[in-house]
């Protein structure tokens, strides 16, 4: 009941009630089901289908409403793109993700992110969102997974030394489109 999916769900309602923007969040849920991105179980139901182990994957589905919140103008990012930074980024994102990439290659290629979705802890699932001034601008958005294994004794057994990019989403089309793989994200995919 606080936190997850449901918390950003009633933030926004009330954010949009408070603003007298009802009609207008509503408009976005029906966008959000449009581009399949919204089911019956919400933006994580939509994700379950295409992403591993929903459960760690609440960076990318705050993502879908960090999207909505900037263009709600409620989003205030860490930083911004320059308008060169973010058409290199949308011009050469999905083909960068024809690799397999970890953490450190994001942040090395493409700077700090403009929001941070997820722990700082470098083993942990999280999205790296990167955005422009421009609202209605697509985000990018970077999906990073690892997972825990167990293991007797003290310590952690990631699958990884540091989160591995499954996916890159950007633009506002159906989520069958806007959503690019890399090869470990093809071999995750549920």
């Amino acid at each position: 009941m606080y936190g997850g999916e449901i918390a950003l769900r009633l933030l926004f309602a009330t954010l949009a009630h408070v603003e007298r923007l009802d009609a207008r969040w509503e408009a976005e849920l029906d966008l959000l089901r449009a581009r399949g991105l919204f089911t019956s179980t919400g933006v994580t139901g939509a994700l379950d289908g295409v992403l591993p182990d929903g459960r760690s994957q609440d960076g990318a589905i705050a993502s879908v409403y960090a999207e909505i919140a900037a263009r709600f103008g409620w989003l205030v990012p860490d930083r911004g793109l320059s308008a060169a930074e973010q058409s290199a980024l949308v011009q050469q994102a999905a083909d960068w993700a024809g690799d397999d990439r970890t953490l450190g290659e994001v942040l090395s290629t493409w700077g700090a992110p403009s929001v941070w979705l997820g722990g700082k802890n470098p083993l942990y699932p999280k999205t790296l969102a990167y955005l422009v001034d421009d609202p209605q601008a697509p985000l990018v958005c970077f999906h990073l997974w690892n997972q825990i294994e167990p293991r007797e004794g003290p310590g952690l057994n990631p699958v990884f030394p540091e989160p591995m990019m499954l996916a890159v989403r950007l633009g506002h089309g159906p989520l069958s489109t806007t959503l690019t793989f890399t090869p470990e994200g093809q071999r995750r995919r549920p």
